[in-house]
């Protein structure tokens, strides 16, 4: 019977172990080398051609607090365009934050790594 008991606790734990911890993009800074999923607007984007890479700007315009960074051979593995799709909406971003010319970014390698966040109204 305590057998019984024990499995639903377990598989809370389980749960509960795997869900990955969500930030603000201003406390970036405070996490780096950390994996974990940061939730906000995506305030201003920008595509930069001879890199071949598409900025978002997550908590500023400037990407002071969080830039996402999708890569050039990445960007055909989405069929949508970020600098458009996403700037100006709520979006929850997946990875591990690291240094981008002296700000904190993720890099996005796959689509799953950024969604709309259903839950955040942005004006």
């Amino acid at each position: 019977m305590k057998s019984l008991v024990l499995i639903p606790a377990f598989i809370l734990l389980a749960f509960s172990c795997s869900a990955q911890k969500k930030i603000a993009a201003k406390d970036a800074l405070k996490h780096s080398g950390e994996t974990l999923m940061i939730c906000d607007k995506v305030y201003a984007t920008a595509v930069v051609k001879g890199e071949n890479v598409t900025l978002l700007y997550l908590g500023s315009e400037t990407g002071q607090y969080l830039t996402a960074l999708v890569k050039g051979p990445e960007n055909p593995k989405f069929n949508w365009h970020p600098e458009r799709d996403f700037k100006g909406r709520s979006v929850c971003l997946s990875g591990k934050i690291v240094d981008y010319k002296g700000k904190p970014a993720i890099y996005v390698n796959d689509a799953s790594q950024l969604k709309i966040d259903a839950g955040v109204i942005t004006p």
